[in-house]
């Protein structure tokens, strides 16, 4: 019992840095604000923060691991006879009904974080690497799911091409219109997959 509340404090006080730490960046500026005014704001110690967070950018992604575990677990789940071209087109849904409230995510604050991604210079690179490996984690993992139909490099250009779709649409829908609701971004995404679907459906399969 006294392991589970410690974890949920643990829990709580992550998702405090991150409320924090979004909230002064939207407010004063990435660049302007400190580790230490992070960690006063979540009413914790520096040294409490980086037991948490190597940096103060790696606050903006603190979903990171979770998201790509669920996106790795929805890949091992494959369906008898499901295509996949299929199965990253559910992979896509799900990571955008994936809910990251639990590391303090919530509300108006991962619309904050894509503004912040999207003019921060630095924070650009850092999702750029972040997309890249989650893109290489998906790409092994498609392959060992269907190591007949793809092989490494057959899994990565499936991945590269959907991911690369849906992320362009999402991103030229966000550059539009930075408040734009949940709605109209499955709308817009959902371009993103039926062009990328044209090219790597089940009519499509890679020449042998």
């Amino acid at each position: 019992m006294a392991e589970g509340m410690r974890e949920r404090k643990k829990q709580r006080t992550r998702r405090e840095l991150v409320e924090a730490a979004i909230r002064l960046f939207d407010r004063q500026g990435y660049e302007q604000t400190t580790v230490a005014q992070i960690a006063a704001a979540a009413d914790v110690g520096t040294r409490t923060f980086f037991g948490y967070f190597p940096s103060k950018e790696d606050v903006l992604f603190a979903d990171a691991a979770a998201f790509t575990e669920a996106a790795l677990a929805a890949v091992a789940d494959r369906r008898p006879g499901e295509h996949y071209s299929e199965l990253l087109v559910r992979v896509v849904r799900q990571a955008l009904a994936f809910d990251a409230s639990a590391v303090g995510l919530a509300g108006e604050l991962p619309a904050v974080r894509v503004r912040l991604v999207l003019s921060v210079p630095a924070l650009q690179a850092r999702a750029l690497r972040q997309l890249f490996a989650i893109q290489a984690r998906l790409a092994e993992a498609l392959h060992r799911a269907y190591p007949a139909e793809l092989d490494e490099y057959a899994a990565a250009a499936a991945v590269g091409a959907l991911v690369g779709a849906v992320v362009s649409a999402g991103l030229a829908v966000r550059s539009a219109d930075p408040d734009a609701d949940h709605a109209e971004i499955e709308r817009v995404v959902g371009i993103g997959l039926a062009t990328a679907l044209a090219g790597i459906g089940p009519d499509r399969r890679p020449a042998g």
